[in-house]
This record gives structure tokens, sequence and C-alpha cells, in this order.
């Protein structure tokens, strides 16, 4: 891969980015694709922002993405995909999110309103980019809402060069026993096809 692809991921600490990005980047790795990555997990432990970048691309020498410099978005929950179409995503890029809400602490004290998909929709239509609304709220747990983003990514190849066989074996390599085969599960449930959402 000689242009740089970059990945911003957004969401809120518990929900399991940590999970997501370190399969991202292992499974990038296992297709043989050249990747580095950077946490910031600011007030994780208190449900806040969490946000992880991979870089991939033979010319790429900083994990850093710059203002609207990302392919991919991913987005955890509504509000931090939201951020993240603002902030990151460039234009002719893609926003896929899962539809859960973790509420900021301003919508939870009444000084912000919670994020509708219309808005997602009216920022992607204006960057010109795609999205995938990601169902996951029939998850029981939130921490394994991850599976249903990587699911999505594999079934529609959004990133270039890695699929479903990378991402299996990125869980592999990453998990053991019954959390592996739950996360499996979930991985190629979601893999089977995922329709676009707003955008």
């Amino acid at each position: 891969m000689t242009n740089p692809f970059n990945i911003h991921m957004t969401g809120v600490g518990g929900q399991g980015i940590g999970l997501l990005s370190q399969t991202l980047l292992r499974a990038v790795d296992c297709a043989g694709i050249r990747a580095i990555a950077v946490d910031t997990h600011g007030l994780a432990q208190r449900g806040g922002m969490v946000v992880s970048r991979i870089r991939m691309g033979e010319n790429v020498f900083s994990p850093l993405i710059m203002a609207h410099g990302a392919d991919l978005v991913l987005g955890m929950e509504i509000h931090e995909a939201l951020r993240g179409a603002h902030t990151a995503l460039k234009k002719n890029g893609i926003l896929c999110y899962l539809n859960v809400a973790w509420q900021p602490l301003a919508v939870r004290l009444g000084q912000a309103d919670s994020v509708a998909e219309t808005q997602i929709k009216t920022v992607c239509e204006e960057m010109d980019a795609r999205a995938f609304c990601v169902d996951a709220e029939t998850i029981d747990d939130p921490r394994m809402q991850n599976m249903a983003l990587i699911g999505t990514i594999a079934a529609n190849k959004l990133i270039p060069g890695v699929d479903m066989n990378h991402y299996r074996q990125a869980l592999k390599d990453l998990l053991a026993g019954p959390v592996l085969d739950k996360n499996l599960a979930l991985l190629e449930s979601y893999g089977k096809g995922a329709a676009p959402g707003p955008g």
C-alpha cells in the first residue's frame, strides 16, 4: 500500500475501544500492511472520551492524523460518531458507527440535546461521505459491541487489503477460550453483510 489510509476511532471508556483498536491493528499486520497506531485514553475509566488512531501505508511515519484527514471514522456511539465526523472525517470518507447512545455529561445535565441520526446524515451529505449505521442494541454486553463494527468493516471491505480471515486471526491472537468464541460468533454474524445507514 503506497497511499496512506487513516482510521480514527472514537468512543467512551468501557466500550471496548482498546480491543477494537488492537484487533484492527493486528488484522492489518496479518494482511502484511505496515501500520502504526496511538491511543488517547483521557478520562476513560470515568466514561470519558477515548480516541485511537491507525495509519496504514509504506510512507507513514507518525500515528497522528490531521483534522479532517481520516479515510475511515469509527464511532462506538452516536454522540462520538458525530464528533468524529465533524473533526476527523475527510471529504469522500466513510463513517461507520454504532446506533447506541452513552450520553455525555452535558446531555445528562440538560445543557445539550441528544444527537439524532438526521444530524449525522446532514454532516455526511456535506462531506460527500458514506455512512454505515450498525445496529448493536441487541448485544447485551456493551464491551462486545466492537465486534459489530469489525464485522461491518469486514463485510463491506472498508479497510483496503484486509479481509475476514485477517480479522479472525487477529482475534485468535488476542483472545482465548469462551471469550474468543463469543467474539468470533458476533464477528461472523455481522460479517455476513450490513446495509448502509444515512449518507
